[in-house]
């Protein structure tokens, strides 16, 4: 991660997420929807079901409006059926985005990504056309202070697959995307806790914006996040205050 701050980045990105606190319950809500139609309602037997329901309280939703989320998508409800589509494309400067959508009209939601993408300076690509420079993984970030030999000994033991230490002093803990709720209560336990982790997909190499082109890269962005289908954007772009 050299080059860049990794903990003021996720900092920033959360800042944002959490100035559209309403819209990211509804997204949850159709997280956990779709994770329960595919996966079964037991949060153990589900990891998709137990880190979205997890995220869910993070972000303060009530226990009714969860369990009726779930309901909805084990078929114990009627409910909208949604359909996962993922878009692939560019930013400027090159810089990789894949945009993840849960929808109930494809006809839409593809029509409202294109014109993001077209609006700012953006081309959306074909299927697999980015997706190869990114890594579907677990990550955990860790604050600058953490002890850093303490976590790698606890992580590795608890089954991740690596441990960064960024130039910033913040530490990042990478996991597979299937063993992130199990590294994640096992850290938890051995005393690491963090508010800062997900599964996503990581870009493996960054473009870093600055000045005038992080200005227009993060209005690509947010033009996606304002579309009601998005439920997460990944790009290789690091935008720099």
């Amino acid at each position: 991660m050299a080059g860049h701050s990794k903990w003021a980045n996720i900092q920033h990105r959360k800042g944002r997420q959490d100035a559209k606190r309403g819209k990211i319950s509804t997204r949850l809500i159709k997280e956990i929807t779709v994770a329960a139609k595919l996966g079964g309602s037991s949060l153990e037997g589900n990891p998709r079901l137990r880190l979205a329901v997890d995220r869910a309280f993070d972000n303060n939703l009530a226990k009714d409006t969860v369990e009726r989320a779930i309901k909805r998508g084990a078929g114990e409800m009627e409910g909208v059926n949604y359909e996962e589509i993922r878009y692939e494309g560019y930013g400027i400067n090159g810089a990789a985005i894949i945009v993840d959508c849960l929808t109930d009209n494809r006809q839409r939601t593809v029509s409202e990504v294109r014109h993001a993408f077209n609006k700012f300076g953006g081309n959306l690509g074909t299927d697999g056309s980015v997706a190869y420079l990114f890594k579907h993984c677990g990550s955990l970030l860790f604050a600058p202070g953490t002890d850093e030999g303490k976590l790698m000994e606890a992580a590795l033991e608890a089954g991740a697959e690596d441990v960064i230490g960024n130039d910033d002093g913040s530490i990042e803990v990478v996991t597979g995307p299937y063993d992130f709720v199990t590294i994640k209560d096992a850290l938890a336990g051995a005393g690491f806790v963090t508010d800062m982790g997900e599964v996503t997909m990581r870009a493996q190499n960054e473009v870093v914006f600055t000045g005038e082109d992080a200005v227009r890269m993060q209005k690509l962005l947010d033009a996606f996040d304002a579309v009601d289908d998005v439920q997460n954007v990944y790009t290789s772009a690091v935008i720099e205050d």
